[in-house]
Parts: structure tokens; C-alpha cells; sequence
């Protein structure tokens, strides 16, 4: 099941550019809450509701809505990756009721920050929400049989250790990992696998947060957390 997540963002609308911004607030529900406003009746409350966790390649769907609602609103969707400036991918306009519904499509590895703009111009709220992009790996797990040994970065490997073995990125690397609704970001600990076709390498702890077999294919993104 994918998880989804809400941001709320509190937009300064014409004539406000003085004004205050709200505080944004983040949910973790589908149906997203707006943030309190600030003063005055003339700042909208905006939600948009991204999917968390994308494979690379896939357009991530974004929905949303701008209260009080109006048909004809114009929106911007904008994400920001690992630190870069907002980058504007898709325009929505809102119905009747203040809803809007947009995707962008999804081409590098990483951490997104994702938000919704009323208007080009003119403030936004300062609410962001993270997005992992992944890409498609194919896994194995180890452990029994070589708990107490010293694994390849030095580490000596337990039962309760977290991490994954991988042939060439360095040790230390953060490596998310998504499967089947389960997310967790853990360290390359070792080397390995060296069965054909297979990126990385399990520990039981990683394995068992992950609620994953024995072989199979997990969503990886390297460096992202």
C-alpha cells in the first residue's frame, strides 16, 4: 500500500505581500488539513498531497485544493531536489470547488521536496514534503553463519545489525529502501552479493523491517535518506 502524506501551505493572495505568512502544517492523512491562516481574509489555504515513494521513470500523481474555493485559480507544482532551487514541473488550474489535480514525471535518484504555488508570482508557504524517487533493484539477504565476523567496512555483523552489502558503493553510503509499503534508509556495511543479476545484500534486521523474502526486487535510492 502506498503511504501518502498532506502539506498544508498558507499563500499570501493579491494585495497581502506584507503580511505574515502562516505557519504550515504537516499531516500524514490522504485528506490533507490547511494551515490556520494568518491575518486578514485576504490569504488562501492551500493542500496538496504528493506520493511519498516513486519509482524513476513513473509520473507521481499531486492533488490538492485552495480554499475558499474558485474555479480558475492558477497552481503551480514545484519540487526542489537535494538542496537545488524550486523548479516549477506542472500547472493546475481549480474547479469550482478549489480542487486541482496535476503529475509530474520523475527522472533522477534522490530527495525531493514537493509544494504547491497559487500564482507565478508573490509568497508561498514555507511547508515542505519529502519524496524518494527509486529505481528498481534485485535483492538477496545474508546472515546466518557469519554472525561474528568482520564484514568487509569493518562492522561486526550481528543479528539486530542494520545494513546492506553492495559491490561498489562506498562503505557508509545511506541507501533508501522501499517494499511493499515498508521504508527504511540503512548504511552499506559489507561487499556483495555476487550471485548473478543481485545489487545488494540484506542483513536479517534490514530483511525483517522490510518484510521481505528471501530474493526479490526492492525499490533502492543510494545516497538518499
Amino acid at each position: 500500500m502506498l503511504v501518502r502524506a498532506s502539506i498544508a501551505i498558507a499563500v499570501a493572495g493579491p494585495g497581502s505581500l506584507g503580511t505574515a505568512l502562516a505557519s504550515a502544517a504537516t499531516t500524514a492523512s490522504s485528506g490533507g488539513t490547511a494551515a490556520p491562516a494568518a491575518s486578514g481574509n485576504s490569504h488562501l489555504k492551500v493542500t496538496v498531497t504528493p506520493r511519498q515513494h516513486v519509482l524513476r521513470g513513473d509520473d507521481d500523481p499531486v492533488h490538492g485544493s485552495v480554499r475558499p474555493g474558485r474555479r480558475g485559480r492558477s497552481v503551480l507544482i514545484q519540487v526542489r531536489r537535494d538542496g537545488d532551487g524550486w523548479q516549477t514541473v506542472a500547472h493546475a488550474t481549480t474547479g469550482a470547488d478549489g480542487r486541482f489535480r496535476a503529475s509530474w514525471t520523475t527522472h533522477s535518484l534522490g530527495n525531493y521536496a514537493v509544494r504547491a504555488k497559487v500564482g507565478s508570482t508573490g509568497p508561498s508557504g514555507k511547508a515542505e514534503h519529502g519524496v524518494i524517487v527509486y529505481k528498481a533493484s534485485q535483492a538477496s539477504w545474508y546472515g546466518p553463519g557469519f554472525y561474528g565476523n568482520r564484514t568487509a567496512c569493518g562492522e561486526t555483523l550481528r543479528p539486530s545489525t542494520l545494513g546492506v552489502a553492495h559491490k561498489t558503493l562506498p562503505c557508509g553510503t545511506k541507501v533508501a529502501l522501499y517494499y511493499h509499503g515498508h521504508a527504511v534508509t540503512v548504511p552499506v556495511i559489507d561487499r556483495g552479493p555476487y550471485a548473478a543479476g543481485r545489487e545488494y545484500d540484506l542483513t536479517a534486521e534490514t530483511k525483517h523491517r522490510l518484510h521481505f523474502g528471501s530474493t526479490g526486487t526492492v525499490w533502492s535510492a543510494p545516497h538518499a535518506h
